[in-house]
């Protein structure tokens, strides 16, 4: 430095800096290391940044005023440097030589003044609107000048005259400019022209925001305020950032897996081809995957040689896509743990500080303001480091979701079956969420050992070996910890299997709702449930018992690490001396090292799972994918649009081939159809054509675009036309004509919105019939040229698939001139078809038109001949699926039954079987009469007007849109919870806490009088006494947290979430059957599973941290204002501000989180319905346009996660700043009152200041969490309170036991409505039935059949008059009174998973020999007994092991079980088979003879020989009498009776 500044000028004279209390710098240090310092930084960083911002170009900003004023004056900065530079010159040459720093000054700061004025054009250019690089050159510049500036005042007032005029000029000049640069570069240029922010409407601000609004997160504070003025909505958000979005995530990670996928494609060639040249003719309908097809020999060479074909690696994948950006957040990460450390050392100096008497206090206040600026750095770098692992999370879940979802829709079926439904969304829920989870705090991995290691370091040098003694009870605790984790882990896993049984037990239950009030079977649900809660509820306690102890251990281990270090560090050596700056600093890092421990066995934990995904991925993303090649799709001109050739298919690479030696001509135009038994392959057919099997031999080909009905009709939860439309643009004339051909013109006028109707998910509020026709009108709509029906007649009834059959698909119909392929049952229509194809076993038995097949003589003509029954009846109502009934029984199984069934004279057996079968016409749907349209074309009925069609909306909507509650919280939902814990514990608890907090302090407060012994010398006597009272007081604070969680967590909490679970059963059991008429399922689950287990864990965890953290803040408050009450002069406008970002901060963060889970559900509902109709998807070639949905949808989920991650950012960087502002003022107050304050008094108050940032963080941040847990109470509260239906029993209205005795049932005047406001279903039926006699109830669909039985039950209560039974109003007694005294077996037969006998009979009312004999009665006798486990066979949900049959069975036995005098028979439509049907009616007959029988007859031959026959119409009695009399009136049941060809 001597040879720079001459020998006059000295570069650190001390005298003149620390021992004076008016500190300067010298000339020679200001002018070097000043000088250079924001010179080296920006010639440093130039680089780098110029690479950056080639590669990284915006378009460019047009030259506005502040650009031309800052391009200016960095000129005229230049011009002042180089002033100095040539008046050094210029003094040479007047002989006054300066030394060598007065010309490379100046030079060098000239040089950098060009440097940036380049540098902030050529940002405009690249269209950087903020510049963070020279925001931070002008701030040091600035700073480095502030010293000079002072000092050249200084050195004019000592001085008479300043002697170096010029230089003092240009100096002032070069301050104001810098100081005008760094003004300037606060403020934002324009956007670059042709950006997107000019065309997006809802912008995020973020991409526009300067270097400071990036750094304090200042842009989102618009969002905060306008969710704390109103309740924030999706339409709020900001659209997400480009960068983020699934358009650019998406192909970014496919296009590393793809790579991935070649590179280890490749290496196994090369690996196969050096075992031998030729590889094997590859012939499989598949693009190979990792796994080629390799002969076993070579397998054998390849194991031996250990060349094992390397997997494709996805976590490369992923690393090569997102580890770049992820390691910006790494830098940041690492620059905050360095200056982490930074601040323990200024409190060292701090405290060494206040123990001399004699320094200059300015040193104390630079030290203050350093550890304020130290800190608030901290803060920034740290949130920064978050921004960036959190973008990158949710980057990582984008592309996740999105891989995964275009691979679901790729995979062959043999994958498929691998992976079912469930695991799939799985995989895009659970475990794309972990990867998002992981990466937050993946840095932790090697930050954590670092800050470890660092303050392990700093220790050493405080108190020497003695830290070891700490160190080995913190690594003690790790164990000790870790046990109790996996024990924890395994609880859980136990308490998730007694939950999901709950949940799958409620959820039948409440699908089972209305067969549990008609059995009056509620009470022994109830307890089933009840039983399992308890379970659950003994698992939560042990796990809050290993909670309390890990809690207690966690938060008592700082305390116990100090204890042991002090205690041995003062025993060890006599000399030892334990004074304030040891034992503070000592403590202050011991802080340090709590938070890396912690979160050590967590991420590694967190990591173990995320392997175990990342492997569950990769297998997915490894499936093998459908060959688009496999079916030949070109154009050509053949005279055959479907043709195949030697075709063999299987279903697996691996499965045996389903189909053989397939052969298929079929002529453009024409129709042909494909019979065969159940089972034969007929479907697999269509799926072969599709190109979804396995191709083995063989060439498929298919000219022009396919349309596919399935056989199960696949339905989008989407409005009706978009369903039909399915993506197509909307042209009324064509639409019309398709729904008029569907048959589906009548069902619109039902539907509450026409075809606006929104259909629940897979077609729930849509009949089976209706649904398959829906299917069929999207084919019809997509007009394509070849249409690949598999039976679509089969779900609709027989006049209506004739309709469609001659409207639609036969030879005049609307696809006329098309190739049609359809699969069918329907025997009546082969005469219409050019071809038949007859399938048996998967082979092709014969093919050609109907009059060749019967001429060859074959199989088919043998089968026609049986079913072809035309004495009966014209052929063309002949329906239904015959053949099917013929596959499910043959002929013996019938011979069985014979003896029971009553002979009736003149018709045989085959006549009768035909006649049950046809009669299904007659009630369901209007009669054939109806259908008289034009065939062909439309007819001139248009659809209603698009006014007309929106009146339908004001209608009350049957499902009402859950309410997500918004704004705060209410007072009342914490004291509900309160009042179910119990209002006196809830008290004492918080005083408990309160007592554990002051004992910690205590502790604390103790140690710095311990310290204070030093300035008296007496610490020698008073060690053992020292060290006694720091541990009774630290022994305390745990034992009181121990206590405090067992009482609260173990105890109290889980009374609460008993009682509250408790009464959510009982009111929604006690609900009337309208309230689940109303309510989905998946809501009322939704408050059983999410927020019953909000309230059982999640709630008394969150309590106990805010009531730790709560009383934790406040405990250092006081003492810091204890020590200097100064201090309170300060927190008042603090604690204002405070105060002001948390209300805004959870106003808007709880609605982020709602709209958050609002927008999740759909991206998983609209997967698992893609994964159902993928093979409608890639038929109908829509794939893009479906990944382009999901896109969307994942998308708009991010955009209400975004800014949630963003508001913890905003929060913690103001909240932080308040934290920093109480550090500064603390020390700033020590430092005013060191002469009446000990040393150890200011180490406490500064260390529990420095601590207290991250408390008051946290506050708020479990304060929003509580808020938004505690809305489980409220919202399980909310159904906790539905109204009920009448009381079960009434004692002093109970009937005699033996009633009815007679079985007489009076209807007088009566009048039924379903919910309030809606019309009359019933108007005023009056009628009278004698015990014993049995009633057929007809009448076309809702009429009101099924309406009356439900009034006999009373879950329809009457709106006037009444229904007696044997003169007991039934209006007056219990309702389970009632219920149990009549029988009913329903249409559709549910039963509950359980054992058979607990199906039979719940409350254990029955002997077995009874149980036995009513199965012998039901015929199922015979079935029990064969099977191993007898009554005790395990039923599974909704009894789906057992045929549809079977369960109607059981229920006809659990009516014999009961046997009570009065029987509702809601007779079976189509899903039950004759013989069964038969069955029933004959026991029905034999059993229930003297009992009062009703039965709604949906065939109507099954009442011809009833006592009377009630018909009923729109609700009104129609007629009344016998059978016969009515068919001689010749009205309504006449007319059914002829439709069902049962009177002529």
């Amino acid at each position: 430095m001597e040879r720079l500044c001459g020998p006059e000028l000295p570069f650190w004279v001390a005298n003149q800096t620390l021992h004076t209390d008016q500190p300067d710098l010298p000339i020679c240090f200001q002018l070097t290391l000043l000088a250079w310092l924001p010179c080296s930084y920006l010639w440093a960083v130039s680089p780098i940044y110029l690479f950056y911002l080639k590669k990284n170009n915006k378009g460019y900003i047009m030259m506005s005023i502040m650009n031309r004023f800052k391009t200016v004056f960095g000129l005229l900065l230049w011009i002042v440097c180089w002033t100095d530079l040539f008046y050094t010159f210029h003094e040479m040459q007047q002989e006054t030589s300066q030394p060598p720093i007065f010309f490379v000054t100046p030079l060098v700061l000239g040089m950098t003044m060009l440097l940036a004025t380049f540098l902030i054009q050529f940002e405009r250019l690249r269209g950087v609107q903020s510049s963070g690089v020279l925001f931070i050159f002008w701030f040091l510049s600035v700073l480095c000048a502030i010293v000079p500036f002072r000092s050249k005042i200084l050195q004019a007032y000592s001085e008479v005259e300043v002697t170096d005029k010029l230089r003092f000029a240009t100096f002032y000049l070069y301050f104001g400019l810098v100081v005008l640069e760094l003004i300037l570069c606060c403020f934002n240029e324009k956007p670059p022209l042709f950006s997107n922010v000019d065309t997006d409407p809802n912008v995020c601000p973020e991409s526009t925001a300067g270097f400071l609004s990036t750094m304090t997160f200042w842009w989102f504070t618009s969002l905060a305020m306008k969710g704390y003025k109103m309740p924030l909505e999706a339409k709020d958000l900001w659209s997400l950032n480009q960068r983020d979005g699934s358009k650019a995530m998406v192909p970014k990670l496919l296009k590393e897996w793809d790579k991935e996928q070649a590179k280890s494609k490749s290496e196994q060639n090369q690996s196969n081809q050096v075992l031998y040249s030729k590889p094997p003719p590859s012939n499989t309908n598949h693009i190979e995957n990792e796994s080629g097809t390799i002969p076993e020999e070579v397998e054998v060479l390849l194991s031996s040689q250990k060349a094992v074909p390397s997997q494709p690696s996805f976590l490369r994948a992923l690393i090569k896509a997102f580890g770049p950006y992820f390691l910006i957040g790494s830098a940041f990460k690492l620059l905050q743990d360095v200056i982490t450390f930074v601040n323990p050392q200024l409190l060292r100096m701090l405290i060494s500080f206040t123990k001399q008497k004699d320094v200059p206090d300015w040193w104390g206040y630079s030290l203050a303001f350093l550890m304020f600026f130290t800190a608030f750095l901290q803060t920034l770098i740290l949130h920064q480091h978050f921004q960036y692992c959190f973008v990158t999370g949710m980057n990582v879940r984008t592309a996740l979701i999105g891989a995964i979802y275009r691979k679901a829709l790729v995979i062959t079926n043999a994958a498929k079956r691998s992976s079912t439904v469930g695991e799939v969304v799985n995989l895009m829920s659970v475990d794309a969420q972990r990867f998002m989870d992981l990466t937050t705090f993946l840095n932790m991995l090697w930050s954590a050992p670092l800050q470890i290691m660092l303050a392990l370091y700093f220790l050493w040098q405080n108190l020497g070996p003695s830290v070891l003694a700490g160190v080995a009870v913190m690594i003690l605790l790790i164990p000790f910890n870790a046990v109790i984790a996996m024990k924890t882990r395994s609880y859980q896993v136990e308490q998730m299997q007694h939950k999901d049984a709950r949940i799958k037990l409620m959820n039948e239950i409440l699908n089972g709702i209305k067969v549990l009030k008609l059995y009056a079977w509620e009470n022994s649900f109830k307890e089933k449930v009840l039983a399992i809660r308890q379970k659950e509820l003994n698992v939560l306690r042990k796990t809050a018992y290993l909670g309390a102890l890990s809690t207690m251990a966690w938060t008592s281990a700082p305390f116990l690490v100090a204890l042991t270090t002090f205690a041995v560090y003062v025993k060890v050596d006599e000399n030892n001396i334990l004074d304030a700056e040891k034992a503070f600093v000592s403590l202050s890092l011991f802080n340090i090292l709590r938070f890396p421990l912690n979160m050590l066995p967590q991420v590694i934990s967190s990591l173990v799972q995320t392997s175990v995904s990342l492997k569950r991925i990769q297998h997915f993303l490894s499936h093998d994918e459908l060959d688009p090649s496999s079916v030949d799709r070109k154009i050509t001109a053949t005279e055959f649009s479907v043709a195949v050739v030697n075709g063999k298919f299987t279903w697996a690479k691996e499965d045996s081939p389903v189909l053989h030696n397939i052969n298929v001509m079929v002529p453009h135009g024409s129709l042909l159809a494909v019979v065969g038994h159940v089972g034969c392959g007929k479907s697999s057919l269509i799926s072969a054509l599709l190109g979804e099997m396995e191709k083995l031999e063989g060439e498929v080909s298919i000219r022009g675009s396919v349309a596919y009905v399935p056989q199960q009709a696949w339905i989008q939860n989407a409005t009706l036309r978009d369903n039909i439309l399915f993506g197509r643009p909307y042209k009324e004339q064509k639409y019309c004509c398709v729904l008029e051909a569907c048959a589906l013109t009548p069902d619109l006028e039902v539907l509450p919105g026409g075809d606006m109707t929104e259909i629940g998910e897979k077609g729930i509020n849509l009949s089976g019939g209706q649904r398959q026709r829906v299917s069929l009108a999207r084919a019809l709509y997509s007009d394509a040229d070849v249409y690949l029906l598999d039976d679509p007649l089969s779900a609709v009834d027989a006049h209506v698939s004739k309709h469609i059959f001659d409207n639609l698909i036969g030879p005049e119909g609307a696809l006329q001139g098309k190739t049609r392929i359809l699969v069918t049952h329907g025997i009546s229509y082969l005469p219409q078809v050019d071809n038949i194809l007859v399938m048996v076993d998967g082979r092709v038995s014969e093919m050609g038109s109907h009059q060749e097949l019967l001429q060859q003589n074959g199989a088919f003509a043998e089968f026609l001949r049986n079913y072809t029954l035309e004495d009966i009846i014209e052929e063309d109502e002949a329906t239904e699926k015959i053949i099917d009934s013929e596959g499910l029984f043959p002929d013996d199984a019938l011979s069985n039954h014979i003896d029971m069934v009553d002979t009736e004279p003149g018709i045989n057996e085959a006549k009768r079987k035909f006649i049950r079968q046809i009669s299904i016409i007659s009630a369901d749907g209007e009669t054939p009469k109806s259908w008289s349209l034009r065939r062909h074309g439309c007819s001139q009925r248009k659809l209603p007007d698009p006014q007309e069609k929106e009146k339908p909306h004001n209608l009350e909507k049957l499902i009402q849109a859950e309410t997500a509650e918004t704004g705060r919280v209410k007072v009342k939902v914490y004291l509900e919870y309160a009042k179910a814990v119990g209002l006196v514990l809830s008290v004492l608890i918080c005083c408990l806490y309160g007592c554990q907090s002051a004992a910690s302090i205590g502790a604390n407060i103790w140690l710095s009088e311990w310290t204070n012994d030093v300035m008296q010398n007496q610490t020698q006597e008073n060690v053992n006494m020292r060290v006694g009272v720091y541990a009774a007081l630290g022994l305390t604070q745990g034992l009181l947290l121990l206590v405090n969680t067992l009482l609260s967590q173990a105890y109290s909490m889980l009374r609460a979430a008993k009682l509250i679970h408790q009464n959510l059963l009982q009111r929604v059991l006690r609900a009337p059957q309208a309230f689940f008429e109303s309510t989905p399922v998946g809501r009322l689950l939704n408050r059983f599973s999410k927020d019953v287990d909000a309230i059982d864990s999640l709630l008394p965890q969150q309590i106990d941290i805010w009531m730790c953290t709560f009383w934790y803040t406040l405990n250092v408050l006081l003492i810091c204002t204890a020590l200097t009450p100064m201090i309170l002069v300060v927190l008042a406008p603090l604690k204002v501000f405070y105060w002001w970002v948390q209300r805004f901060y959870v106003a808007t963060s709880r609605q982020l989180k709602r709209l958050e889970s609002v927008s999740r559900s759909p991206i998983y509902s609209h997967f698992s319905e893609t994964i159902t109709g993928s093979s409608v998807i890639r038929a109908f070639g829509r794939c893009s346009a479906f990944v382009l949905m999901s896109d969307m949808k994942v998308d708009d989920n991010q955009k209400s996660y975004y800014p949630g991650v963003v508001s913890n950012r905003w929060l913690g960087v103001r909240i932080e700043f308040i934290g920093n502002c109480i550090v500064l003022f603390a020390a700033l107050f020590a430092v005013t009152g060191k002469d009446n304050l000990n040393p150890g008094l200011v180490g406490l108050s500064v260390s529990y200041a420095l601590q207290v940032t991250m408390s008051l963080n946290w506050m708020v941040r479990m304060t929003s969490d509580l808020e938004n847990n505690i809305v489980a109470v409220e919202r399980v509260k909310e159904y906790s309170e539905t109204q009920t239906e009448a009381p079960w029993e009434i004692e002093d209205k109970k009937p005699h036991a033996d009633w009815p005795m007679k079985g007489n049932v009076e209807f007088h005047d009566y009048s039924v409505r379903y919910r309030e406001g809606l019309d009359l279903v019933l108007k005023n039926l009056t009628l009278n039935v004698k015990g014993g006699e049995k009633i057929g109830i007809v009448g076309r669909t809702g009429a009101g059949k099924s309406s009356m039985t439900l009034c006999l039950f009373r879950l329809l209560e009457a709106a006037e008059g009444e229904i007696a039974i044997d003169d007991v109003k039934i209006s007056e007694i219990g309702l389970h009174d009632l219920r149990s005294k009549l029988t009913i077996i329903p249409q559709e037969p549910v039963l509950f998973s359980g054992s058979l006998r607990m199906n039979l009979d719940p409350f254990e009312k029955y002997s077995d020999e009874e149980v036995w004999k009513a199965l012998e009665y039901s015929h199922l006798h015979k079935f029990v007994s064969s099977l191993p486990a007898k009554l005790e066979m395990e039923c599974s949900e909704g009894g789906d092991n057992l045929s549809v049959g079977q369960r109607q069975l059981v229920c006809l036995a659990r009516a014999l079980l009961r046997k009570t005098r009065i029987l509702i028979l809601d007779e079976a439509t189509a899903a039950i088979d004759l013989e069964t049907d038969d069955l029933i009616q004959s026991t029905i007959r034999t059993q229930f003879e003297d009992c009062t029988v009703f039965t709604i007859a949906h065939r109507l031959n099954t009442i011809m020989d009833y006592t009377r026959v009630l018909v009923l119409d729109k609700g009104q009695i129609a007629e009344f009498d016998t059978p016969a009399s009515l068919i001689s009136q010749r009205g309504l049941f006449y007319h059914m009776a002829k439709d069902a060809g049962l009177v002529q």
